[in-house]
């Protein structure tokens, strides 16, 4: 395998992996919270689902400008912080967390909507706190949807192209994960270098949907 097909496909793995991650690390908590009924809900809930209907370029644009030098929290985040998200490999895993959340979040919201409320009654008449019924009941019984969104938002994070290419760019070694080698292929006329990248994305993505399929269906 040639450096030219292995360094991004490295890169989208490192990515893929630490968007879905994040996401894990968000979508549960949130999940939880929307879980109950309270005013602007809905509104709160489409505002994450954006991602599935907002073409690409326009998160990635949203990004760029929350992130960007230009703005009050990308300065601060350069000059205080010391870390610049635009054009690096971090900005390429936030445009991944961004695109792909809602992908972990529907499934995983779905599963805990569907755990038997008797048994949250039953662990609160024995004095259980909310996130203690969250981490004994609700995420076990959910496990079949965690699995399953955790498999479709790593599918997404990894074939992420517009977001990506607006918060990172295309740098070749540095920021150009797989999807955006193969649009650099074709435009190039490298077309076995774009054929050899196709078809190891289709088996990421392959892998991925097998994965929330072969898992997704089992409950704790």
């Amino acid at each position: 395998m040639t450096d030219a097909l292995w360094t991004p496909l490295w890169l989208t793995a490192r990515v893929a992996t630490a968007a879905t991650l994040v996401n894990l690390i968000l979508a549960v908590p949130i999940a939880h919270l929307l879980g109950r009924r309270f005013v602007g809900r809905d509104l709160i809930e489409a505002l994450l689902l954006q991602p599935l209907v907002l073409p690409p370029t326009v998160l990635g644009y949203y990004l760029l400008v929350a992130f960007g030098r230009s703005s009050a929290l990308g300065r601060w985040l350069t000059d205080t912080v010391g870390l610049q998200l635009i054009f690096t490999p971090t900005g390429a895993v936030i445009a991944a967390v961004v695109s792909s959340f809602p992908l972990l979040y529907r499934p995983l919201r779905a599963a805990l909507s569907a755990v038997d409320a008797e048994l949250r009654d039953a662990a609160r008449l024995d004095c259980q706190t909310s996130w203690q019924r969250l981490r004994f009941i609700d995420l076990p019984l959910a496990s079949g949807g965690l699995l399953a969104g955790a498999g479709l938002a790593f599918a997404r994070a990894a074939g992420d192209f517009g977001a990506t290419l607006m918060v990172a760019g295309n740098l070749p070694g540095r920021t150009q994960t797989l999807s955006l080698a193969i649009y650099d292929a074709v435009q190039l006329g490298r077309f076995d270098d774009a054929n050899r990248s196709v078809a190891l994305m289709t088996a990421f993505a392959c892998l991925a949907l097998y994965f929330s399929n072969r898992f997704g269906g089992r409950s704790g």
